[in-house]
């Protein structure tokens, strides 16, 4: 364990960045009455200066736009115009070093470079900006438009880097929101198998529940096929994001519809009223389900309609998105939990090689993991030590993977406007987990064991989450929450299994299992084995 621990922290410290970047706040005031004010992202380097901790022991300076030139010759401006102001230059054509003595000896108490693609830190040497006493930042060219849009040109701006918050309460509901479909995916996986054994007892009964179920079983070899299919799907989108991008936005509109729905009909369903029915190609339809057809495609399409309006959109695709991960545990059963095991172990693997090994085989040395995840930019730009080009804007919205689950983040700071507002976590932690918590409630029921594994692996699903946590705020970096999850859950269902002495049956699966997609178990009515005689 000590081993593992070691190994990692030598990951992580291979892959943190040697640039010490920081992200800070440009706080801009108009003059009107009462004056209107809005904070906007600047990425600084703190080895060339420190900005103040908090807006009170900040400084404002009349702010010039001079976007009209970038600065790489004093005769660009006229003379005095800079004096005791904050500048703000297009980025590009010289380093942001000969930018920034050009504003100082112009008297320039403050540089702000506009830059039209995505903020990367400003890396020149050190000891090149000993002579420089004036903050420079970066800042987005749009949020400059939008500053003199909305405070107009009078505008007096200051800089500050107030400490990042310890922890996010938006954390706790990541937490609930995944615990509880955890949960309640597994129990209703139960209800479901409960349902299959009392049907065993009835041909009849057992032919019409087949009809209605759609469950898909995975055996190791379909298992493996799925993991296979999953990396050539994240490089495919790593390479073709563009593109693939409003694929999985289709997809995911079309499958939370349809689990929205299997979700609510299963609990309509034991509501004993308003079961009237019409004829429909000669198929009884109750009238209650075709309104709640129409309400999870409405749902759906109004979310693919608003989806980056980032004030509520991400309520609906939370909906959905719990929605889903009901519907994908319930319906995809692992036949025991060897299957369990090589699952949840090559996604494990699958996770730490594209987070943390990737970074040295792409060029750029970005994780796939993580850029699939934020959304790959059009036009991405170069920064080894100096930029000479302006990046143009990017050709395309910069749509993102509709596969996490999104709550804002409620400590505001500079992470808020800069990196990213809300608070991720990825479907797969939700789901690959679950459907080894389904398999324990499931087993839990053909073995009569009062709930010990399914309550066991659910508990030690929120302690894996709850460490992930801990780890995220120690390390100040994004986690592969599976990292933490799979080896509580495996680890915790195989103790209960041991200490209960039924390894073996927990790890075959109980006699109570399908062959193949026909569903045929392999006790008979009769009691007499389904299997064939050797």
């Amino acid at each position: 364990m000590r081993a593992a621990r070691l190994l990692c922290a030598a990951l992580w410290g291979l892959l943190l960045p040697p640039i010490n970047a920081d992200e800070g706040i440009l706080h801009a005031s108009g003059n009107g009455v009462p004056p209107v004010t809005k904070d906007y992202c600047i990425v600084y380097n703190s080895n060339w200066i420190s900005l103040p901790d908090s807006l009170n022991n900040a400084t404002f300076r009349t702010l010039e736009n001079l976007t009209s030139t970038v600065l790489c010759n004093s005769s660009e401006v006229p003379s005095g115009l800079m004096k005791d102001k904050a500048v703000v230059v297009m980025r590009g054509n010289c380093t942001f070093l000969e930018k920034a003595r050009i504003a100082q000896r112009s008297g320039a108490k403050m540089l702000l470079i506009a830059s039209k693609a995505r903020l990367a830190p400003p890396s020149d040497n050190k000891t090149d900006f000993e002579n420089v006493t004036l903050p420079v930042a970066l800042i987005r060219y749009n949020d400059i438009v939008d500053m003199q849009l909305t405070l107009g040109n009078d505008i007096n701006v200051t800089l500050y880097s107030p400490p990042l918050p310890e922890f996010d309460c938006s954390m706790v509901v990541i937490f609930l929101i995944a615990v509880f479909t955890v949960a309640l995916g597994g129990y209703w996986s139960g209800v479901a198998e409960l349902e299959n054994l009392k049907a065993t007892a009835s041909p009849g009964e057992r032919e019409t529940r087949r009809k209605k179920e759609e469950n898909v079983t995975f055996t190791p070899l379909t298992v493996i096929l799925f993991v296979v299919i999953c990396c050539v799907m994240l490089v495919l989108l790593y390479f073709f994001y563009k593109w693939l991008v409003y694929v999985i936005i289709s997809v995911f509109c079309l499958a939370s519809a349809t689990s929205l729905y299997n979700c609510l009909a299963a609990l309509i369903g034991e509501i004993p009223f308003g079961q009237c029915r019409i004829t429909c190609c000669n198929k009884n339809i109750e009238v209650r389900l075709i309104f709640l057809a129409a309400f999870c495609i409405v749902a759906a399409v109004v979310w693919a309609v608003f989806r980056n309006e980032d004030r509520w959109a991400w309520i609906l695709q939370d909906i959905l998105g719990v929605a889903f991960c009901l519907n994908f545990i319930k319906t995809l059963k692992m036949p025991n939990f060897k299957s369990c095991v090589i699952l949840l172990g090559l996604l494990l693997l699958y996770d730490v090689f594209f987070v943390f090994i990737t970074p040295f085989i792409t060029k750029n040395g970005a994780s796939i993991m993580v850029e699939v995840a934020a959304g790959p930019f059009g036009n991405s730009e170069k920064n080894d030590g100096n930029l000479v080009e302006v990046p143009t804007e990017r050709s395309a919205p910069h749509e993102k993977l509709p596969v996490v689950i999104r709550v804002p983040r409620l400590e505001y700071s500079a992470a808020t406007l800069c990196d990213m507002p809300f608070s991720l976590l990825g479907f797969g932690d939700i789901i690959v987990p679950g459907l080894l918590v389904a398999y324990c409630r499931r087993f839990d029921v053909q073995t009569s064991s009062s709930s010990v594994y399914y309550i066991s692996c659910t508990i030690a699903y929120a302690v894996g989450m709850v460490l992930t946590f801990i780890v995220l705020a120690l390390m100040k970096m994004g986690q592969p929450a599976l990292l933490y999850l799979v080896p509580c859950t495996l680890i915790t269902s195989s103790l209960v299994a041991w200490r209960r002495k039924e390894m073996k049956k927990f790890w075959k699966g109980s006699s109570y299992q399908v062959l193949d997609s026909t569903r045929t178990p392999l006790l008979q009515d009769d009691g007499t084995s389904g299997l064939p005689r050797k």
